[in-house]
C-alpha cells in the first residue's frame, strides 16, 4: 500500500483525477477503480459486513457493519463525486473507517447521479434514505448524517429540506470538504490551483452537469444561501489547500451569525477529500477519528 508525504500522495491523486475530455461513463469507472485501490487494505481486511436495501425502487442503500458497531443509532453516508460520480462501492473503505471510529453502523446511499438525473434528483434521495432508515425504527436522534464532498452539500440539503417540512431533526452532522456554493466564487478556487488535484474546469462542470440550468443560488444546491435558523450542530472539516476552503469559510461565518453551533476545523497542508485516502495518509485517519469522536460524544448526550 503506498505511504507517501501528503505532497506526494497529491501528484498520485491528480494523475487519476477526473479528465473532462475522456466519456462520462470510462471516468466513473476510472475514479471508482483508483478509489476502490487505495482502500482495498481495510476493505479486503474483511472486518466488516455489508447489507444491501432497497430504500425504493432504482435507489440502494448499503448498511456497514464492524464488530464495534453498537446498536441504537446509525450514520447516514452520502459519498462524494461532484454529483456525477462515485457509490458506496468506492467509498467502502471509508465507510468501514467512520463505523469503526464511531462505533456505529453505517447506512449509505447510493443516489442518483447527473447528467442522467439532474438537480434536485440527489437531494430526493437523500430525503428517502433519512426516511427509510425512520421505517426500519430510527428516531431522528438516532441518525447522524455524515457527507463528503458532494456528499457534505447533501447532508447540509437534507436538513434545509426536514427543517422546512416540519421534520424533528437529527441533533447534529458532519460535512467533509462540502460544496457550499456552486458558483464558486471564493478566492481559494484560483489560489489554491497548485495545491488541489480538483480543478476549476472540474467545478464548472460540476455545476454544468448537476443544475442543468437551473439557478445556483437555490438553497438546496448552494446552501450558504440558504436561511440557517433552525438547523442543528454541524462539525465540518476542510483542508486549508482545497479550492473549496474560502467557501466553505463564508459559509461557517453566516452559519454562525444565524446562531447555528458550528465546530469547524481546517486542516493545514490538506487537499479535497483528504479523509478517503486515509490508507495513505495518517492526517485521513486522524480526520476519521475526530470524526468518531464527535459522533459518540453526540450520541452520549
Amino acid at each position: 500500500m503506498i505511504r507517501v508525504s501528503a505532497d506526494e500522495f497529491l501528484a498520485i491523486v491528480k494523475s487519476h483525477a477526473p479528465d473532462p475530455k475522456r466519456s462520462l461513463p470510462d471516468v466513473r469507472q476510472d475514479v471508482s477503480a483508483f478509489y476502490e485501490e487505495m482502500q482495498e487494505e481495510i476493505v479486503g481486511a474483511g472486518y466488516h459486513t455489508i447489507e444491501r436495501a432497497a430504500i425504493r425502487d432504482g435507489l440502494p442503500g448499503y448498511l456497514v457493519s464492524v464488530p464495534e458497531s453498537e446498536p441504537g443509532y446509525v450514520i447516514l453516508f452520502f459519498h462524494s463525486g461532484g454529483f456525477t460520480l462515485g457509490s458506496t462501492a468506492d467509498h467502502l473503505g471509508l465507510c468501514i473507517r467512520l463505523a469503526r471510529a464511531a462505533r456505529a453502523e453505517v447506512f449509505s446511499v447510493d443516489y442518483r447521479l447527473a447528467p442522467e438525473h439532474i438537480f434536485p434528483a440527489a437531494v430526493e434521495d437523500a430525503i428517502a434514505g433519512f426516511r427509510y432508515l425512520q421505517s426500519r425504527g430510527y428516531h431522528p436522534h438516532q441518525i447522524l448524517p455524515v457527507g463528503i464532498s458532494a456528499g457534505g452539500t447533501l447532508v447540509l440539503s437534507l436538513l434545509l429540506s426536514l427543517r422546512d417540512q416540519g421534520v424533528t431533526l437529527p441533533p447534529a452532522a458532519v460535512c467533509m470538504s462540502p460544496i457550499v456554493d456552486l458558483m464558486f466564487p471564493g478566492e481559494s478556487v484560483a489560489k489554491n490551483q497548485e495545491r488541489d488535484w480538483i480543478t476549476p474546469a472540474r467545478l464548472s462542470a460540476i455545476r454544468a452537469a448537476y443544475l442543468a440550468g437551473h439557478d445556483p443560488q437555490d438553497p438546496l444546491a448552494s446552501p450558504v444561501h440558504a436561511a440557517f435558523r433552525g438547523l442543528p450542530r454541524l462539525y465540518i472539516q476542510v483542508g486549508t489547500h482545497e479550492l473549496l476552503v474560502s467557501d466553505v469559510g463564508k459559509f461557517v461565518d453566516k452559519a454562525r451569525w444565524a446562531g447555528v453551533p458550528v465546530q469547524a476545523e481546517i486542516w493545514e497542508g490538506m487537499y479535497h477529500c483528504w479523509q478517503v485516502f486515509a490508507g495513505q495518509l495518517p492526517e485521513g485517519q486522524e480526520a476519521i477519528d475526530h470524526i468518531g469522536a464527535f459522533v459518540r460524544q453526540i450520541q452520549a448526550r
